[in-house]
């Protein structure tokens, strides 16, 4: 019998004319499409047998943990379907916490699979719903609403629905950017997946440079304000200025050439200060924004001279050879890594390839501007990227990557590892390496008692 079935029979132990009645009741009109009639963030008690029904919803783990792995092989695209209905009215709940649960079931279920049909109908009520947790959320659940609403214009794609989607809560996303009493954590989602979504559904071209200036007016807060301070300290706002400068750089990349010529006299030689921050991601950030601004500038003017060139190359150098003690290893480990490919870009205009794979194709990435809009992509998306990368049309515009490309279905068994395949390719793998940790231990022994 079908799972939505066996959704719709009393619950056991439960009487047909009580209480299991009125919880199928519940259920068929979930499973129809209906909205139940609940009053968004009010104080009424919802019985115990509805809750209880509906409490599956609320867990967004299957999403998170299983994956497209298990909406393609343990549950049907009705199943699916039909949880969403149950997470999207659970939007409405009166618990933060089942809302923001449902709010999170939603998005890693659009971040690893392709339902834009489903959600084209029902863009306005996921819309609104994202809208009041935006408004009369808490921080976790602002974030939640905020991820959500980046994921859904991915789904969506640009066009006239992630244009509405935008036009409703992008002031709302913008408002809790620049409020200085809001988490920061809530503002440092919000500043990404505002960027996303200018990026994805902008059409107003002084709507553009209107975010653009929004995300100036708070990471430029970081610059260097004293001549002579030489290092700048990080502050719990750092965090919101990293996102706010990655966004503006992904939007940067969109501008005409005009915006981005006046943007890069405005940035060229201040942007290079972050360089000195004591946060290691604020180096990263700016260093990588940097390269890209170069990558920009030699695009519009081949023969283009940066002025300070000297004492930038002697700035970046430092960074990729760091040895300071103070530092944590990982942090100088991925510092240097990053800033050798920096330097390169800037002193040789080299990029080091990378080469993406995703089911029977590959992606390169063998540029600043690609690699920047990758790795924006890939937060908002997580694991799902690789998997959108195969079926959504937009994010295979972008990296020019053509239509998607058809599999069969025993194609596609073939090409899939099982999870207890890939238990037992883990478990091998982390074996071998314990095998040659202990020789490596043993030798070091052996050498001790020598000497």
């Amino acid at each position: 019998m079908p799972k939505n079935k066996k959704r719709n029979t009393p619950h056991r132990g439960g009487s047909a004319g009580g209480g299991g009645s009125g919880a199928a009741a519940a259920t068929a009109a979930t499973a129809g499409g209906q909205h139940r009639n609940v009053q968004p963030f009010s104080d009424e008690d919802a019985s115990i047998e509805t809750m209880s029904h509906c409490s599956g919803y609320s867990d967004p783990s299957s999403f998170a943990e299983d994956g497209p792995e298990v909406l393609d092989e343990e549950g049907t695209q009705e199943d699916l379907e039909y949880k969403l209905k149950g997470l999207i009215d659970l939007t409405l709940d009166k618990s933060a916490k089942t809302r923001q649960a449902a709010l999170e079931g939603i998005k890693n279920a659009l971040a690893s699979k392709m339902l834009y049909e489903f959600i084209l109908e029902r863009r306005m009520t996921l819309t609104d719903s994202i809208e009041r947790c935006l408004k009369k959320g808490k921080s976790d659940e602002q974030r939640a609403a905020a991820a959500l609403a980046s994921v859904l214009c991915i789904q969506l794609g640009p066009g006239i629905e992630s244009e509405e989607i935008l036009k409703t809560l992008g002031p709302i996303l913008k408002k809790i950017i620049c409020d200085g009493s809001a988490s920061i954590h809530a503002r440092q989602t919000c500043a990404t997946c505002f960027g996303v979504c200018c990026f994805i559904a902008t059409d107003d071209i002084t709507e553009l440079y209107s975010t653009l200036e929004c995300f100036e007016n708070i990471f430029t807060k970081s610059y260097l304000k004293e001549k002579d301070t030489t290092v700048i300290c990080s502050t719990p706002n750092t965090v919101l200025h990293i996102s706010s400068l990655l966004a503006w750089t992904l939007l940067l990349t969109i501008c005409p050439i005009n915006e981005v010529k006046k943007k890069l006299e405005m940035h060229f030689h201040k942007l290079p200060s972050l360089l000195s921050c004591d946060d290691v991601n604020m180096r990263i950030a700016a260093g990588e924004s940097l390269a890209l601004l170069f990558e920009l500038a030699r695009g519009i003017e081949s023969d283009f001279f940066y002025e300070d060139m000297e004492s930038l190359t002697q700035m970046l150098r430092a960074l990729a050879t760091d040895g300071n003690k103070h530092r944590a290893k990982v942090d100088k480990r991925k510092q240097r890594s990053v800033f050798r490919d920096v330097l390169r870009a800037v002193e040789e205009r080299d990029f080091p390839t990378e080469t993406i794979k995703f089911g029977p194709e590959r992606m390169y990435i063998d540029c600043w501007v690609k690699k920047h809009t990758y790795d924006t992509f890939k937060e908002v998306l997580g694991s799902g990227m690789q998997y959108h990368l195969q079926s959504n049309e937009f994010l295979r515009n972008v990296f020019e990557l053509g239509p998607p490309v058809m599999l069969d279905a025993a194609t596609l068994k073939t090409m899939k590892i099982s999870r207890f395949e890939r238990h037992l390719y883990n478990s091998a793998a982390f074996k071998a390496r314990t095998k040659a940790r202990s020789k490596c231990r043993d030798k070091r022994a052996d050498v001790g008692e020598f000497f």
